[in-house]
């Protein structure tokens, strides 16, 4: 069973920036694709950003320009760099990594952005 945790949420001021880490119990390189949703207060769980095992990206509009995610094999860790936070990225955010059509989550992560 592959586990999946995500750390460094928090709370932070507008134009702030948080570094997400979601670590995974087997290689992410084992993973077609790894990505960071977010479900903000009210709204339905949206894709922040993807990223595939070969090294594609995707991002949500939204955050185009403000938001990296990577990974590192050593650590089998999945990352997602936060610059620029606006109020409107307050969200828990939740880390995904599948393999053909079996999907694994973590528990989330709360990111509030507020003066």
């Amino acid at each position: 069973q592959v586990q999946l945790t995500e750390s460094g949420g928090g709370l932070v001021q507008p134009g702030g920036s948080l570094k997400l880490s979601c670590a995974a119990s087997e290689n992410v390189f084992n993973f077609n694709r790894m990505t960071w949703y977010r479900q903000g207060p009210g709204k339905e769980r949206e894709l922040v950003a993807s990223l595939t095992v070969g090294d594609t990206t995707q991002y949500a509009d939204s955050v185009k320009g403000r938001f990296t995610i990577s990974k590192d094999g050593a650590k089998n860790t999945l990352y997602l760099q936060m610059n620029s936070l606006k109020p409107e990225d307050t969200a828990v955010y939740y880390c995904n990594a599948n393999i053909l059509s079996r999907h694994w989550w973590g528990q989330g992560t709360q990111v509030t952005v507020s003066s």
